[in-house]
């Protein structure tokens, strides 16, 4: 099995229909997010499939098809990649993750950022220092943004929230909707477990946070609360 195989069993998959939808509903027109991508239109499920037929698929071919133009290769490359990170030891870990955070220029559209950024980055930085995560949270580059905070994510289920507040901290004046989203996405992820820890986070920012992230992050608060915090009237805290 090669990566060439694979992209040819994906090209007797496609619909033209489902690829001009997704190629819409992915922002692929010039200037925006998605600007250039291209889609083969096959759901997700079969791309899930796929991948899990392709797992054993050897890391050097796995990398070929996550440089390929086409949207759906590159999610199935990913997810071939969380198969093989999640059954692999420390060593085949550690190679996975360097070699996802050097091909991070493919990891470009919020679904292979979100299907993949907190089952690999996230787990192997667990007990080791996370400041590769303080670097993309730095990056110019919107993807490597966006993979800092989602890879909180398997910190949070473990009831580790500290990084994902800096890191939001951190994101409060990024430009991006994708990365208030993102941001957003977390803090209510955070406010499941504790409402503590997030809402003293929200009262500290959250007159300065986006209007979007605001929304994400307070999506589940009492009505009453939310609609303070909506208004502007909750008390800031220090």
């Amino acid at each position: 099995m090669t990566a060439s195989t694979i992209q040819s069993d994906l090209a007797t998959l496609g619909n033209a229909t489902i690829a001009a939808h997704s190629q819409r509903f992915f922002k692929t027109g010039a200037g925006q997010y998605g600007d250039g991508d291209v889609f083969r239109g096959i759901r997700v499920p079969a791309l899930r499939r796929v991948a899990w037929a392709s797992r054993k698929l050897p890391l050097t071919e796995t990398l070929l098809l996550l440089q390929s133009p086409y949207h759906e290769d590159r999610f199935v490359a990913l997810c071939i990649m969380v198969h093989g990170f999640q059954r692999g030891d420390d060593t085949q870990q550690g190679v996975i993750y360097r070699a996802y955070l050097h091909h991070t220029r493919w990891v470009n559209s919020w679904d292979l950022v979100d299907t993949s950024a907190h089952k690999i980055v996230g787990p192997y930085l667990t007990h080791r220092n996370r400041a590769p995560l303080y670097a993309l949270a730095e990056s110019d580059l919107l993807w490597e943004r966006r993979i800092a905070i989602m890879a909180t994510l398997h910190f949070i289920r473990s009831n580790d929230f500290g990084d994902t507040l800096r890191i939001a901290a951190l994101l409060l004046s990024d430009p991006h909707d994708l990365i208030h989203k993102a941001v957003g996405w977390m803090l209510r992820e955070v406010g499941k477990r504790t409402f503590k820890a997030q809402d003293s986070f929200m009262r500290k920012y959250y007159r300065t946070m986006p209007r979007v992230m605001l929304r994400y992050a307070i999506e589940r608060y009492p009505e009453e609360l939310r609609q303070a915090y909506l208004k502007g009237t909750v008390p800031c805290e220090p």
